[in-house]
C-alpha cells in the first residue's frame, strides 16, 4: 500500500478532515490529519479515531505501522 492510497482512505472516512498528508511506505505511514472534529477529544480519541479509518488495513498487513498527528485547525495554526 503507498501512502497517496492510506491518505485517499483516510480522506474517504474523515470526510470532515481539512488537512491529510501522509508519508512513508512499505506499511510504514506517518499521518497529519487536521479536523474540528478533534475538538472535543483528548489525544487517545484523537488517534482511536484515525486508526478506525485503517483498522481492516492494519488488521490485513497492507499497513503495518502508522504514527499519527491528529490536531484541530487551532492546534495546526499553532504549531
Amino acid at each position: 500500500m503507498q501512502a497517496n492510497e492510506v491518505a485517499e482512505l483516510i480522506r474517504s472516512r474523515l470526510p470532515e478532515a481539512e488537512k491529510v498528508e501522509v508519508t512513508g511506505g512499505e506499511g510504514k505511514f506517518e499521518a497529519l490529519v487536521v479536523s474540528p472534529m478533534f475538538a472535543d477529544m483528548n489525544a487517545v480519541k484523537k488517534h482511536q479515531t484515525v486508526y478506525g479509518t485503517v483498522r481492516e488495513e492494519i488488521a490485513s498487513g497492507a499497513v503495518h505501522a502508522l504514527s499519527i498527528r491528529a490536531l484541530t485547525p487551532e492546534e495546526y495554526s499553532a504549531s
